[in-house]
């Protein structure tokens, strides 16, 4: 019986023991969100050679812009339509007179697309034409617009 009361009471103590040193578990949730972004990482330029006595339609020299955008982000490129532009015709202005030469700028091959993260840039392709009737009487002298692109993922 001593035996079986001493077995009791060990039993006892050590279930007692194992309510004083009761362990419990809790969780950390852990989130986070990569904001879908883009960002421009060098400006654009075309360049025309318009002369008359040549004639005949003129491609612009174009040096894209380029670009990032995060991986997975969907991305739509807009522009404004130039400075100088009447209704939907781009037009560069001469730097002294009231003169225009109108000119195509063409980049929707690329305006849309998928990123590919920041450390890969891309390059937005523009091709822009001058026509011939457009520059045949022109005033010499320099014409120049500015478009504006805007980029959103």
């Amino acid at each position: 019986m001593k035996k079986v009361l001493v077995t009791a009471m060990v039993l006892g103590m050590l279930a007692m023991a194992g309510l004083a040193w009761a362990a419990d578990t809790a969780q950390v949730t852990v989130n986070a969100v990569v904001t879908g972004t883009c960002q421009f990482t060098a400006d654009g330029s075309i360049d025309f050679t318009l002369d008359p006595s040549v004639g005949g339609d003129v491609n612009g020299a174009v040096v894209p812009p380029t670009f990032w955008c995060t991986k997975g982000a969907l991305y739509t490129v807009t522009d404004d339509n130039g400075e100088w532009e009447s209704g939907a015709t781009y037009r560069m202005k001469h730097e002294g007179l009231d003169e225009y030469i109108p000119y195509t700028f063409d980049y929707t091959a690329t305006a849309t697309g998928t990123g590919l993260g920041r450390s890969t840039t891309l390059s937005l392709v523009i091709a822009s034409t001058v026509v011939d009737a457009d520059y045949a009487n022109a005033s010499s002298g320099n014409y120049s617009d500015t478009v504006t692109l805007t980029i959103n993922p």
